[in-house]
């Protein structure tokens, strides 16, 4: 084997040496004459002879097998070296295999060694483990008693934190609700839960809400504590007002979480605070009021008194008339002393208007100014510029407050010459311009005092003699305010040392003769039972209304907001729609244009309304076809199914005749004063007394919350809060026949009343204080029917 080995690799080498031509033309030489060494060694053997054609047949037999032969052998040899060659490369693998094994044994063995130290620290650990598991049990049955504390904690804390009456909250820096107490959760109408991530734009209105989001953001970029007063709305509508108080809140490393606020109800502080500022403004109302009326009076007891002094008198008379005169002008020191002690703010007085001969108005005053400047020894002259009208509508009494005013300060601080009245006017046809001019020769204002001598207490020091050109500062004050009630205005011209000029202008209504008006009461057609849809959200006005109507035959469906009118309504259905104009969601305006865009043969649209109704134009550019006032009554409910149903019946006739007759006859009392008894005797000739009492009864439990509402926003100062819960009392007082609650309560929504801030609070008390006695004469009168 070791001998062909190397025969081969020696045919190899010598094919690799000699390349493939050569080493075949060597190979075909070599097999040619093996050929014919063979051919001749069997020919001999066989034969004993040879032959030409023996010696060419072993040639070409050698020819033709050569280059299979050599074709073969390249392959062999092809293969060999492919074999040898992966061979040597295997042998290197090996070596190279053979060397890592030998690096990896020694790895091993290091391996080995270390993973049997680790197994010792493994042990080890392992046994520190057990203690570290014991102490951890140990740590862990401590802190399940420390939670277990610390949730007791928490639980008498949250029934601490609920049990304050004061408002608590947190909130996160993206303004969303993280916590509260159960007060702020009852303001807000949401459990804790359902507040947790709001932001007051979901809890708010949004003025509100704007509000507490600017002063949240400005605790975070000042960041310290800050405090804000903030009216807030309870669910059921009452205002109540809060002092906020809202502080950083962080975590114990010091990171700010958010806010935490604080909020206590002060909403009786700010109306004993109120009622104190009102006491201090009616104490001031009043004392300046008396001080200026009684000044009148009083300057005309100095004057008389003094020119009695210079007619023949007893010495016992002249000295009885001299203490007069010295005890009036004594009086009228005092009552300017208290002018200037009183510095509290006064408010404005309410008008009341009435027909005046002005002629003999202006005389009035001309005899008291000459009598004031005679005092002094001053000149007073009265002149008319223009005719003036004979008769005039005005509050004479505070005019004439206002003349004297002027008048006398012109007296006061004019030391010679003398004092001007002139008075002219401007007539149109229906009013006049009255313009009264008080001139006078005295100091003077300065131009730099001239704007502000009309404020409230302001004082002008003029002169070495420590003269004040307006007084106290009340009496300008006061009379600007009263001519700006009348449509007028004051202006002033002053010159230093030359005197002042002031210029009164009013507008006043010229008044001839007072027309009566006359109510002429139709004939009532018949009617028949209806199908009538009213609008109403009161729940007393729709007891009384659907009584009364179901008594007359009719049959009525009531719909309470306005969403559920529209959802409901089928104008095929009905033969009249009521419509009150004051919902809770929308105006009956608004369900009256939705209605005619929606359907194009529609029953009567007719508004109910409780206010007073002095022009129709307004309901009818709106979609109207009528107006009703509220509480209903037979004759109008008669006369708009007349007009727009035209279906009639002679039911009623008799009820309408006695309901005349009873009114007729009914006298005028305190009854009649408080109660509308043609609605009451009307409604209890149709439906009986019971009813009445059931709307009594209703009526006096809504009351207390409906009072409620109205403080709060009375103390809130909140116009259209106190104007819609007046106009609910109102409707609700209608429809039981409280007119005297009725009436109070219509001037009391109505803010466009001259006054009504200074007034609001008698009629709220009013109200709040009457209305029982009110229903107790009701129920009285009804044992009667």
């Amino acid at each position: 084997m070791k001998q062909i080995k190397i025969l081969a690799q020696f045919y190899v080498d010598l094919l690799v040496k000699l390349g493939i031509f050569r080493f075949s033309l060597l190979l075909a030489a070599a097999l040619v004459a093996l050929a014919m060494v063979v051919q001749i060694g069997v020919t001999f053997l066989l034969h004993g002879t040879m032959r030409d054609v023996d010696i060419i047949r072993s040639v070409t037999f050698g020819l033709f097998i050569t280059p299979w032969a050599v074709y073969f052998l390249s392959v062999v040899v092809d293969q060999l070296e492919d074999s040898r060659q992966r061979l040597a490369k295997l042998v290197t693998k090996l070596e190279q295999m053979r060397a890592r094994d030998m690096e990896l044994n020694q790895q091993l063995q290091a391996n080995i060694a270390r993973l049997n130290s680790e197994i010792e620290e493994r042990e080890k650990a392992e046994e520190a483990l057990e203690e570290a598991i014991q102490d951890l049990e140990n740590e862990v049955y401590h802190r399940e008693n420390a939670q277990v504390a610390v949730a007791e904690k928490s639980a008498l804390l949250k029934s601490f934190l609920d049990a304050s009456p004061d408002l608590i909250y947190y909130r996160n820096e993206k303004n969303q609700f993280s916590g509260c107490n159960r007060a702020m959760a009852e303001l807000v109408g949401k459990s804790e839960q359902q507040l947790v991530g709001l932001t007051p734009w979901d809890v708010y209105p949004a003025e509100v809400a704007k509000r507490i989001i600017q002063t949240d953001q400005e605790l975070f970029d000042i960041n310290t504590a800050m405090t804000d007063e903030q009216w807030l709305d309870y669910p059921n509508g009452k205002k109540a007002l809060f002092e906020l108080r809202k502080v950083p809140l962080y975590d114990r490393n010091g990171k700010r979480l958010g806010l935490m606020g604080f909020g206590r109800d002060i909403t009786e502080r700010k109306k004993y605070e109120d009622a104190l500022e009102k006491a201090s403004s009616d104490k001031t109302a009043f004392i300046s009021t008396i001080s200026h009326e009684l000044r009148t009076p009083l300057n005309g007891i100095v004057g008389l008194s003094r020119m009695l002094l210079e007619t023949e008198l007893t010495d016992e008379q002249r000295g009885y008339l001299r203490t007069v005169h010295v005890s009036a002008i004594t009086l009228g020191n005092i009552f300017n002393d208290i002018i200037d002690l009183d510095k509290s703010d006064r408010r404005r007085l309410e008008l009341l208007p009435q027909p005046l001969d002005l002629h003999e108005f202006v005389e009035d005053i001309g005899n008291i100014s000459q009598l004031m400047a005679e005092q002094k020894g001053l000149r007073f002259d009265l002149e008319y510029l223009t005719a003036l009208p004979k008769n005039i509508e005005v509050d004479s009494t505070r005019l004439r407050q206002v003349l004297w005013n002027l008048i006398g300060n012109a007296t006061k601080f004019t030391k010679q010459g003398g004092v001007v009245l002139s008075v002219s006017s401007e007539i149109h046809q229906h009013d006049a311009e009255i313009i009264f001019e008080v001139e006078d020769s005295g100091i003077g204002i300065p131009k730099a005092e001239i704007e502000n001598i009309f404020a409230m207490y302001y004082q002008v020091q003029q002169g070495d003699d420590n003269l004040h050109a307006v007084g106290t500062g009340i009496g300008l004050a006061v009379s600007q305010q009263l001519i700006q009630l009348m449509g007028g205005n004051i202006t002033v011209h002053s010159e230093i040392g030359a005197g002042s000029t002031f210029i009164v202008k009013i507008r006043a209504p010229l008044v001839e003769a007072v027309v009566e008006e006359h109510i002429v009461t139709e004939v009532r057609p018949e009617m028949t039972g209806l199908s009538i849809f009213m609008v109403e959200d009161i729940e007393l006005n729709i007891v009384v209304a659907k009584s009364l109507l179901e008594r007359l035959g009719h049959e009525v469906t009531v719909a309470m907001r306005g969403d559920e009118a529209l959802a409901i309504f089928r104008p095929e259905d009905y033969d009249l729609v009521l419509l009150d104009i004051q919902l809770p969601d929308m105006t009956g305006f608004d369900i009256a244009q939705n209605l005619r865009q929606q359907y194009q043969d529609l029953p009567a649209l007719v508004a109910l309304t409780a206010n007073v109704v002095n022009d129709k134009t307004e309901y009818l550019d709106k979609g109207m076809d009528e107006v009703l006032n509220k509480p209903l009554t037979v004759k109008a409910i008669t006369s708009v199914i007349d007009n727009l149903v035209l279906s009639c019946s002679h039911e009623l006739d008799d009820l309408i005749d006695n309901e005349t007759d009873q009114a007729d006859t009914t006298s005028v009392s305190m009854v009649d004063t408080l109660l509308d008894l043609e609605m009451l005797t009307s409604y209890v000739e149709i439906v009986g007394t019971e009813p009445v009492y059931t709307s009594i009864e209703m009526f006096e439990k809504m009351m207390p919350d409906y009072l409620a509402i109205l403080d709060s926003n009375m103390t809130a100062k909140d116009q259209d809060g106190i104007k819609f819960e007046a106009h609910k009392i109102k409707g609700a007082a209608g429809s039981i026949g409280l007119k005297h609650i009725q009436q109070v309560a219509q001037k009391a929504q109505s803010p466009e009343l001259p006054a009504w801030w200074e007034n609001i609070n008698d009629w709220v008390d009013e109200i709040k204080y009457s209305y029982q006695d009110d229903i107790n004469v009701l129920k009285t009168w009804l044992k009667q029917q």
